[in-house]
């Protein structure tokens, strides 16, 4: 049981129900719910490829980062002992490939995605974790390939809108820009450039749900979101210690499923939102039994 809850730790359950809201999010922008579209296969082969992926990304990351770990986060399975190397690596391997394997199951397109989402992982934790400025884009462009993950349900949708993936690379680099200082604690300027990168992804789909005349849908979704995420960083601005850092990256990975239900109000899918919203709780709750960070 201790080591079936390693393997639980290591996947970061919390975050993982986030990924979801990702692919939600990703078919609602292509327009799948709105044409009424009865069959599930599909979502649940992309929500379940999606699962996989990110699972295997955050294992990989508890793989390479185990020395460091060992230093600054000695609970962790793999430094604590209670999973070894190999098997992390293992976990991981199959995590991947039960992603790309389900993405495959559906579309090529879908599964090609899956690959570079795996690629896109792999060199962020193995090599630019660490670099100020493509560590936090790389990690930014797996979460933008996630919502590409989703819109590929409709292959020509990706053509359409593939710009939108570098929202999602602003609001993660933002939060991965941060979450380097939350274990020494770190400078407000930092603090103060990511609440900067945050009013431009809340702009970005304030102008989409403008656009598409559901800006009364949206305004409560990024109310919440706005509130989940500048709490925690202006508390964070005003006493930069780690701990607080820390809470103001949890609740920003968290509050990703408010903004993609903020996504799937701006193109017009009240139902959508409503059931990334319910994600939210199911989260939170994760969140209070396994590390978000």
């Amino acid at each position: 049981m201790k080591k079936l809850i390693g393997y639980l730790r290591l996947m970061r359950p919390a975050n993982v129900v986030t990924s979801v809201a990702d692919v939600l999010a990703g078919i609602t922008i292509a327009g799948y719910f709105a044409m009424q579209l009865t069959g599930w296969a599909p979502v649940i082969l992309l929500c379940i490829s999606t699962i996989g992926l990110y699972s295997g990304g955050i294992i990989m990351n508890d793989y390479f980062d185990a020395d460091l770990d060992a230093k600054e986060r000695p609970e962790r399975p793999i430094p604590s002992g209670l999973i070894s190397k190999k098997a992390a690596a293992i976990f991981g391997g199959i995590c991947f490939f039960a992603g790309i394997f389900a993405a495959g199951l559906y579309s090529k397109h879908s599964q090609y995605l899956a690959f570079a989402i795996m690629v896109s992982c792999l060199v962020y934790d193995k090599f630019l974790k660490h670099h100020s400025l493509f560590g936090p884009l790389t990690m930014g462009l797996c979460r933008g390939l996630n919502l590409l993950l989703g819109i590929s349900i409709f292959p020509d949708a990706v053509q359409q809108w593939w710009f939108l993936a570098l929202v999602p690379i602003v609001y993660i680099a933002a939060i991965t820009m941060i979450s380097r200082d939350e274990v020494h604690g770190g400078a407000a300027r930092t603090l103060y450039a990511a609440a900067a990168l945050y009013l431009l992804v809340i702009a970005a789909i304030v102008y989409f749900a403008w656009r598409n005349d559901e800006l009364l849908l949206t305004a409560p979704l990024l109310a919440g979101f706005a509130f989940m995420i500048f709490v925690p960083l202006f508390r964070a601005v005003q006493n930069p210690a780690g701990p607080n850092i820390g809470k103001a990256v949890k609740a920003g990975v968290i509050a990703l499923i408010l903004m993609n239900a903020a996504w799937a109000g701006a193109f017009g899918s009240w139902q959508a939102a409503l059931c990334i919203v319910i994600l939210l709780p199911l989260s939170i709750g994760l969140s209070k039994a396994f590390a978000v960070t």
